[in-house]
């Protein structure tokens, strides 16, 4: 399981122009999931997002969690964090789990995520024109 996280003010998913997911401060988290993948990794994950102390406190310092300084999650299935560049110019996706699969794990994740905070959520295998203003700039990676 892999998880790209943006601190961010405004950020939006729009399909077919359509909003589908809006927050105004928070985190927008994308995500990917692979075989062999589990609850534990979902469970863990969550929580180490929602605790990541990458908000400012009263001195600037980035010492607060989502859950200390407020806001939502806008959360975005995407597959190709599992892109393997190593040969060639076309990324490999083989390493990202089936559809099928990913959907149900996806939906675990947020429920996951909804046990702390907001979760607004893009539209899972749909093309997604996805709009964020990242805060810092503040972007982290997290593997399990």
């Amino acid at each position: 399981m892999r998880v790209l996280i943006q601190r961010s003010g405004d950020a939006s998913v729009k399909v077919d122009d359509k909003i589908v997911g809006k927050i105004d401060q928070g985190l927008v988290v994308f995500v990917g999931f692979t075989d062999g993948d589990g609850i534990e990794e979902i469970s863990y994950l969550a929580k180490k997002i929602v605790n990541l102390r990458i908000f400012p406190d009263e001195d600037g310092v980035m010492n607060k969690s989502i859950l200390d300084f407020g806001g939502k999650i806008l959360s975005v299935s995407q597959f190709t964090l599992y892109a393997d560049c190593k040969k060639g110019n076309r990324p490999s996706y083989i390493a990202a789990m089936n559809n099928h699969e990913a959907i149900h794990f996806y939906e675990l994740f947020n429920e996951e995520l909804r046990k702390y905070v907001e979760v607004e959520t893009g539209e899972f295998g749909a093309d997604m024109d996805v709009s964020i203003t990242n805060i810092g700039p503040t972007t982290i990676w997290i593997e399990r």
